[in-house]
């Protein structure tokens, strides 16, 4: 169509000095007048035209006003049925409802009919009376919806009763531009490789290229508030000495991830409610049969200076898979790699920062899954207090320097304690981790060497990114309710070292 049009539109120019107004151009051509528009505007681009704009007011009749026009104005048709006295109810039989509803009011206003008890009663006659309202109407008709066709303040009246409408029409006069011919020839955009095998590239006209503009702004990723605590974790973490544990595997079996930590298989942990277990497959198909066996041993029997759980241990829960409830279950396998590694036990530095999942209910603060920061040290002859310097250490990189231990129960740690920091923003004292030195009963069957201690920490990463952020629920952190322009807006973490 928009062909057409341009065609329509260089054909006129060539043997006319203009097109005056596009719009009865285009009525006379049978063209849609839109159409029209986008060709005029497509020609002016490349200067095939020049244009000025045109702006006319006129009115449009509602549905109502041409029912006027045709049959006469609601309060003319209401006096003509008032040829004798009638009550409201008899008035709205003869004329309908809504025609005695807007005609009994104008007839009261225009003093044509009086009210008596419960009638209407005229006080003229039709020919008595003329219809403005209709006559008016008509003539904007018969003009075209040429506003000055009746009085301003009729028209006012008119507009008020929601009879006509203002209508403001744009168009343009269209003229021969710089660069007119009389047939358009499209600019090329691009050199193509067709171009330069036939030598069209030296006739042909190119579009103008400007170097000076910007490229469009590319709508690239943004890292979620998470990730950039995360990275700046990693950067401390390493500093410190640490290597990142492979945690990209989130189902693991009950043994990893209970077992081997000493947990044992009665533990609350591993009942369904606050574990999600795997239906397929349900279960880990191959397990280190020696290291397992001492395993079994140390929980029904004991070892290491413990007695064990006493009870039968067994394989079928021990084969069950599940998501991970903690990264220890990554630990716990790094540990039993390093101490079976070709030149035996060597010290190491670990730490994992991932996603862990829990079948809990959630709340502002808690959701099933989240992810653990977690860091172990193992060496030899390590104490509680190698624990608490590490803690603290790591605590001051990160703007905590006010912490605290309680003691605390763990399956796998002994001792074990709770780590707690002061909120400057809500000025107390918070958990911030947990932490603890694994056990023997835990260590031992791994093929550590005796007098080899490992401490080690965790905290969850979704708290302190909540206060770095001044997030206050944690569904508008992680989850579908997430806010993608908190997102894009968050500025960069950076965690300032207290000396």
């Amino acid at each position: 169509m928009t062909d057409v049009c341009e065609e329509a539109i260089l054909k006129h120019l060539s043997s006319s000095e203009a097109i005056d107004d596009t719009f009865p151009w285009a009525e006379q051509a049978g063209l849609d007048h839109l159409a029209v528009v986008g060709a005029v505007k497509s020609l002016l681009a490349d200067d095939y035209v020049a244009t000025s704009d045109l702006q006319t007011s006129f009115c449009t009749l509602s549905k109502e006003a041409e029912t006027i026009v045709a049959n006469g104005s609601q309060e003319v048709l209401v006096l003509k049925a008032l040829s004798e006295p009638l009550s409201i109810p008899e008035l709205q039989e003869k004329v309908g409802k809504d025609v005695a509803k807007i005609g009994m009011g104008n007839c009261l206003k225009n003093k044509w009919v009086k009210k008596d008890g419960a009638n209407l009663v005229p006080l003229v006659t039709a020919d008595q009376v003329e219809d403005t309202v209709q006559d008016a109407l008509k003539k904007i008709f018969k003009a075209n919806g040429d506003v000055t066709a009746v009085d301003s303040k009729v028209f006012d009246g008119l507009k008020r009763r929601k009879l006509v409408s203002l209508v403001t029409r744009k168009s343009f006069k269209v003229t021969k531009g710089p660069s007119y011919k009389p047939v358009r020839v499209k600019k090329a955009a691009d050199l193509t490789k067709e171009m330069l095998d036939s030598g069209a590239w030296k006739t042909a006209e190119f579009k103008p290229y400007n170097y000076m503009t910007l490229g469009e702004k590319v709508g690239g990723g943004y890292l979620h508030p998470l990730l950039k605590v995360r990275a700046e974790f990693r950067n401390i973490l390493m500093e410190m000495g640490f290597e990142e544990m492979p945690t990209n595997k989130w189902v693991e079996s009950s043994f990893w991830n209970f077992d081997s930590l000493f947990q044992p298989q009665s533990h609350p942990a591993r009942d369904a409610h606050d574990t999600f277990f795997i239906k397929e497959p349900a279960e880990t198909v191959s397990l280190p049969e020696e290291y397992y066996e001492r395993v079994k041993t140390m929980h029904e029997i004991g070892g290491a200076g413990s007695i064990g759980y006493r009870y039968d241990f067994k394989r079928e829960e021990a084969l069950k898979n599940l998501l991970r409830t903690h990264t220890t279950a990554v630990s716990s396998q790094m540990l039993y790699k390093l101490a079976n590694q070709p030149g035996g036990f060597k010290p190491a530095r670990y730490y994992s920062i991932d996603r862990v999942f829990r079948n809990e209910t959630m709340d502002a603060t808690h959701l099933c899954e989240f992810h653990q920061v977690e860091g172990l040290v193992a060496d030899y002859d390590l104490s509680l207090g190698d624990l608490i310097g590490t803690i603290e250490t790591f605590f001051k990189k990160i703007g905590i320097n006010q912490l605290r231990f309680k003691p605390a129960f763990n399956p796998y740690t002994e001792p074990s304690m709770e780590i707690f920091g002061y909120h400057p923003d809500l000025k107390k004292w918070t958990e911030i981790g947990n932490s603890g030195m694994f056990r023997p009963e835990m260590l031992e069957p791994m093929g550590v060497p005796p007098n080899v201690r490992v401490i080690a920490w965790g905290l969850s990463l979704e708290r302190p990114t909540m206060i770095k952020y001044r997030i206050k629920n944690i569904r508008d952190l992680f989850g579908h309710k997430v806010d993608l322009a908190r997102t894009r807006s968050a500025p960069i973490c950076r965690f300032d070292e207290v000396a």
